[in-house]
């Protein structure tokens, strides 16, 4: 039997700080859910996770969030058009006492082909990834977007790298599977 979970909202405000890297967010958000979290829940461990999308262009990244409307998932889409993008997902479990914390982070590159304009409205009028680092959920009609995926987990791309996370809770005592 697996143990029981529950899923709570940690009333983190997300907005990257001025000059702060994609790496450096995904620690800190991780890091802040995981302990407010926690803070309210003593004596549990708690997993808090976050990803961002960087699109890696010319030595530089630019952070990709999540778009929240369709014209900025297209302009998000537009600038991934046959470029590189890295999805970074932190994840840290922690526990409000004396334990130690584990921190993680995945990175994903994904290799977008060049996509028409025509391409991207369909595939934002049908898949609405608005609430998506970048605009892009490869678990769906995203994938077709795609010309390759380097990664050592592919769950990370969806949001949660089970397979780094299944080994700390197994560190921290929970029989898996």
């Amino acid at each position: 039997m697996y143990p029981a979970f529950e899923c709570h909202a940690p009333g983190i405000e997300e907005t990257p700080h001025e000059h702060e890297t994609g790496l450096a967010l995904v620690r800190r958000l991780a890091l802040a859910k995981a302990q407010a979290v926690a803070e309210r829940h003593p004596g549990v461990w708690v997993i808090g996770s976050d990803q961002t999308a960087a699109l890696v262009h010319g030595g530089e990244s630019r952070i990709l969030g999540k778009p929240g409307t369709a014209a900025r998932c297209t302009e998000q889409l537009r600038a991934c058009s046959g470029r590189c993008v890295d999805y970074l997902t932190a994840v840290a479990v922690v526990r409000h006492d004396d334990r130690p914390v584990f921190e993680f982070v995945d990175t994903t590159r994904v290799t977008f082909r060049i996509i028409e304009d025509a391409e991207i409205e369909r595939y934002v009028a049908r898949e609405l990834p608005l609430d998506c680092a970048g605009g892009f959920k490869s678990e769906g009609l995203g994938i077709s977007l795609c010309e390759s995926i380097e990664t050592k987990d592919p769950s990370a791309l969806i949001g949660l790298p089970l397979i780094r996370l299944s080994a700390v809770l197994r560190e921290v005592g929970f029989e898996i599977p």
